[in-house]
């Protein structure tokens, strides 16, 4: 029996499970290098030493390669046993289950260091945390996002459920960005005066709200009824192979791989950005991750017309673009005789199309290259695919900020900021590189009928 359309009601469900993971890995993205490593005028106390290995790596950078590391390897294995399981609820959803709980734990844990001061201690515990926290979002993510192309069956619906996806991963990273604002409230409401215990009590709820939310497709959504797919036979290398052998598929990786490693750089930098380039209050980063949202939101009908009209690629190409000069603009922050609010909010402003499209587009894009080859090949796997796509999004991340990190050694302090305006041009090489890779993408051009037509 076919399977139902999916109706509005639960395509909202669905996407509710992009805002859930989407915080607590934007609170990763986000807090991280701050707590650890904080600017000496945020208020809050170093927990990992500035510790270099081979002269070139600080001991953040090499904790967060370990971590995504074990993580990488981690992807295919569950991807596979997803594509692969003949669950009597279905291939996805058994698997997003089970990894909630250990997320929420894991996250949270990561920014309760056992020793309350500088200490290696710390950096083992962190590398742990991470491993075990990656390792179980992971196994959310990868069964979630191979739901897409199951729970759709035009491209239209494809781009308007990736685009229902994007509002939710929007969302995410508003409010990991607003945990300096929770805190804020904490420590005022509940009178803490320690600024670290109060962001560790924030993001301890944020983890139980986004785990909360993670729960609302698992179960608003019956995954046999909307769904129609069948388990693939395909032993775990064989699928990996023959899931890079698509050529399409090679060159999306590599241009979403540079622009999710851009991307970590401005995520991990922007309260830095902020308090230490524009000498604004930190407390403004969530604002203008609001503002960024609202403004990209009004994008989205223009995003999904186009994609209609002229095709996915050149938005995406214009995104890349425009993306870059966005970043090499980071360099000059607080050096134009600009007033600093006009400054960031002028950036801001210019990045909410290009953060829009290159977010709605490339899941759309990716399912519509999974079903072609689901239909040349009669194997369902679209959990590999979008596995592998996860796996060099969190190289990307992860190289993203651990490069972050790493140019901290070159000044991130008021009046020493070198390495802050540094991680400028880095984004604007790797909006260079997306653009030249995705220049090398076969679309299939979109087909209009003419009027008075039959097809």
């Amino acid at each position: 029996m076919p399977a139902e359309k999916l109706p509005f009601s639960k395509q909202i469900a669905y996407a509710c499970g992009m805002i859930g993971w989407s915080i607590m890995t934007n609170i990763i993205i986000v807090m991280l290098p701050y707590f650890y490593l904080p600017p000496s005028n945020s208020g809050l106390m170093p927990f990992v030493p500035q510790l270099l290995f081979f002269g070139v790596l600080n001991i953040l950078s090499v904790i967060l390669a370990s971590g995504r590391l074990v993580d990488a390897l981690f992807d295919p294995f569950i991807a596979s046993l997803s594509d692969k399981s003949t669950h009597k609820k279905g291939r996805r959803i058994p698997f997003m289950k089970w990894a909630i709980l250990p997320a929420i734990i894991f996250c949270g844990l990561t920014f309760c260091p056992i020793v309350k001061g500088e200490s290696t201690s710390n950096a083992v515990w962190l590398t742990f945390t991470l491993i075990f926290f990656f390792m179980s979002v992971t196994t959310y993510i990868i069964p979630y996002n191979a739901l897409l192309p199951e729970l759709t069956s035009t491209a239209a619906e494809k781009v308007k459920l990736s685009s229902f996806q994007q509002v939710g991963f929007v969302i995410g990273i508003i409010i990991g960005a607003l945990v300096n604002n929770f805190a804020d409230l904490v420590q005022s409401g509940f009178h803490i005066t320690n600024r670290d215990t109060a962001v560790q009590y924030t993001i301890w709820a944020l983890c139980v709200f986004a785990g909360a939310i993670m729960l609302v497709p698992i179960f608003a959504i019956d995954e046999k009824r909307y769904s129609e797919s069948k388990p693939s036979h395909l032993p775990i290398i064989q699928a990996v192979r023959k899931t890079f052998s698509q050529r399409n598929f090679k060159y999306y990786l590599i241009s979403d791989f540079s622009f999710y490693m851009a991307l970590s750089i401005i995520s991990s930098g922007l309260l830095f950005f902020i308090t230490v380039l524009l000498h604004l209050p930190e407390s403004m980063g969530g604002l203008l991750m609001g503002i960024m949202v609202m403004v990209s939101l009004l994008f989205y009908p223009l995003i999904n017309y186009l994609s209609k009209k002229k095709g996915k690629k050149p938005i995406v190409l214009f995104s890349f673009a425009l993306l870059s000069l966005i970043f090499a603009m980071i360099f000059f922050l607080g050096k134009i005789p600009l007033p600093p609010k006009v400054q960031v909010y002028s950036l801001v402003i210019c990045a909410s199309f290009p953060l829009a499209s290159l977010g709605i587009l490339p899941n759309a894009i990716l399912a519509e290259i999974a079903e072609k080859d689901s239909a040349e090949t009669g194997e369902n796997r679209e959990g590999m695919f979008f596995a592998v796509k996860y796996l060099f999004v969190k190289l990307g991340q992860t190289l993203g900020i651990a490069l972050f990190a790493f140019l901290t050694v070159y000044g991130k302090d008021p009046g020493h900021d070198f390495g802050l305006r540094l991680n400028g041009i880095c984004g604007f090489a790797l909006c260079l590189i997306a653009f030249l890779f995705f220049t090398r993408f076969r679309e299939k051009k979109p087909r209009f009928k003419k009027a008075g037509s039959r097809q």
